[in-house]
């Protein structure tokens, strides 16, 4: 059985192929561990490895292992699961990053809780791209008005978008969502300046992203193995 080590090694291996497969240069992808559901003890061996972006899917969880490894302050802790609004204030305090902002009200008050000793919070604006009732995200239509918001927000860095595109579509469909989300980004890339990050891509679907241009895979069981 293979470690943690040896799978985080098979993944950075993975993504580098694709990207030099894509013409893209080998560092241009990022690789975001998805740690959700797992101990802290599987963290640190993924840290020991050399893994320092790590995403969390569930608030409370994700806050309790950002305070438990606080010690290791080169640990990029990245929220990637929904976030209802009594719930933006840990969020705010806890992590580098939040990747499913996907309304102004969620913004606004991220914006107003993060503290002022902290750095401004990273933020991705998720979107449902596939227009699905069963995923959060907001749609292309109304992406112009977040973005214009959340530059408003001073405690906010608007870092690019995140999507988890369907799972079980067609190759036509899957070109087509790419398609459309690498339009999106370049569209914004081009005229803001910080905007520099596409989060999209997992196991099943990582090399049709970066093929894409992707900057960011998450990916969870390839390196931490099956949740129980």
């Amino acid at each position: 059985m293979q470690t943690i080590a040896e799978r985080l090694n098979s993944a950075r291996k993975g993504i580098q192929q694709a990207a030099t497969n894509a013409h893209r240069p080998p560092n241009s992808v990022k690789l975001l561990a998805v740690s959700k559901t797992k101990p802290v003890s599987d963290i640190m061996d993924a840290y020991s490895a050399g893994q320092r972006l790590f995403g969390e899917n569930y608030v409370q969880e994700g806050v309790e292992k950002t305070k438990e490894l606080a010690h290791l302050s080169d640990i990029e802790w990245h929220m990637i699961g929904p976030i209802q609004s009594n719930k933006t204030k840990v969020v705010a305090e806890h992590f580098d990053w939040v990747q499913s902002v996907d309304r102004e009200k969620i913004a606004r008050r991220l914006n107003e809780q993060r503290p002022d000793n902290l750095a401004p919070l990273n933020v991705c604006i998720q979107l449902n791209i596939d227009d699905e009732d069963s995923k959060s995200g907001v749609k292309p239509e109304a992406l112009d008005e977040l973005v214009s918001f959340i530059q408003s927000q001073d405690k906010l860095m608007l870092r690019g978008l995140m999507a988890i595109p369907k799972a079980t579509p067609t190759e036509e469909e899957q070109q087509r969502t790419f398609g459309k989300l690498k339009e999106l980004f370049d569209h914004y890339h081009t005229s803001l300046s910080n905007f520099d990050t596409l989060s999209v891509g997992m196991s099943g679907d990582m090399v049709e992203a970066i093929e894409n241009g992707s900057t960011m895979v998450r990916i969870g069981t390839a390196i931490f193995g099956k949740r129980n």
